[in-house]
């Protein structure tokens, strides 16, 4: 293909891009996935620039080039299910141990002084800024600070005392002394 041709489709590529974007994107739903095909397709095209002799039909072109390699992708995906002789076992969230973990978290804030349970509150449930939470409670952001960091490790003492450790830090612990285990051996 000569430079003047090779010009043509850069300039036809750049007043067109975003019209051939809009076109991929009501063919695909991700964004990502939409660029993916305009370039797909322009790569396709690109080759083929020379055989189009009317210029004015290269949007159709490009849509049905779009199209087919759309076709094409969704012929091509991978299945997720695998066929098996067992059902899996399913687990259905009901809910329970979110409410479980709030009721252990406010009883474990009941313990906290009223102006280290407002410093906990507004830091990590408001999830204010501490200069945010400083202003708020009429404190310095180091008072700030240094409520929090007291009040934090008199939570992960309650914690650790009333056996209120969530299953992630029990298997944490469990796998730390497995390896501890291991590696003693």
């Amino acid at each position: 293909m000569d430079d003047s041709r090779t010009l043509d489709f850069e300039e036809y590529v750049r007043t067109r891009q975003d019209s051939l974007l809009r076109s991929a994107r009501r063919l695909v739903p991700d964004p990502v996935d939409a660029q993916d095909l305009v370039q797909t397709a322009l790569c396709r095209t690109f080759p083929r620039w020379d055989r189009i002799a009317d210029k004015g039909l290269a949007d159709a072109y490009m849509r049905r080039v779009m199209i087919n390699t759309r076709t094409e992708w969704w012929r091509a995906r991978k299945l997720e299910e695998v066929p098996t002789d067992t059902l899996p076992d399913s687990s259905i969230d009901d809910g329970a141990e979110q409410r479980a973990d709030r009721a252990m978290l406010l009883s474990v804030l009941a313990v906290l002084a009223p102006k280290q349970r407002q410093v906990v509150v507004l830091r990590h449930w408001e999830q204010m800024s501490t200069e945010e939470t400083a202003r708020v409670l009429g404190m310095s952001t180091g008072t700030v600070k240094s409520t929090l960091h007291r009040a934090l490790a008199r939570m992960r003492e309650e914690l650790e005392q009333n056996a209120f450790v969530p299953a992630q830090a029990q298997r944490r612990r469990e796998t730390a002394s497995a390896r501890e285990g291991t590696c003693a051996a």
